[in-house]
């Protein structure tokens, strides 16, 4: 296991679920004073696309990034989650790239908004995909 690759994804994804608590939060709160810049994040936290059937999507990226630090963690104590972890963090962060992609493309075409908390948790994920790739690439499934 190569633990620079390693360590990096964990504390990215402990930063992205920082950043989607911080979205969860203004998301049930609703306190414009959390939203930064040209008010991008209340005209996107209250349209259609920031809930799926009434759950937050800053709900779901925060499960996310949660699953991806519990798989890390798991993978130096128990050997099916060492072997299958990076696979699985692969297979986590990629759904989570493709979903970004599509809502930032809501955000620049549909919306016309952009909020900065959620351009930095899609930098984040895609950050977390990259280094999931790379960990495959070094540490291939046997």
């Amino acid at each position: 296991m190569n633990k620079k690759l390693y360590w990096l994804s964990i504390v990215t994804a402990i930063l992205g679920a920082a950043d989607s608590l911080y979205l969860l939060i203004y998301k049930l709160t609703s306190n414009n004073l959390m939203c930064l810049g040209s008010g991008g994040c209340s005209t996107i936290n209250s349209s259609r696309y920031s809930e799926i059937y009434g759950i937050p999507v800053s709900l779901l990226g925060l499960l996310a990034y949660l699953a991806i630090v519990v798989v890390h963690t798991l993978e130096p104590r128990i050997k099916v989650a060492e072997e299958h972890g990076p696979l699985l963090v692969f297979g986590i962060s990629l759904v989570g790239v493709l979903y970004s992609a599509y809502l930032t493309y809501l955000e620049l075409y549909v919306i016309h908004a952009v909020c900065p908390f959620c351009v930095v948790s899609a930098i984040l994920i895609t950050i977390i995909f990259v280094l999931a790739i790379i960990r495959l690439v070094k540490q291939p499934l046997s």
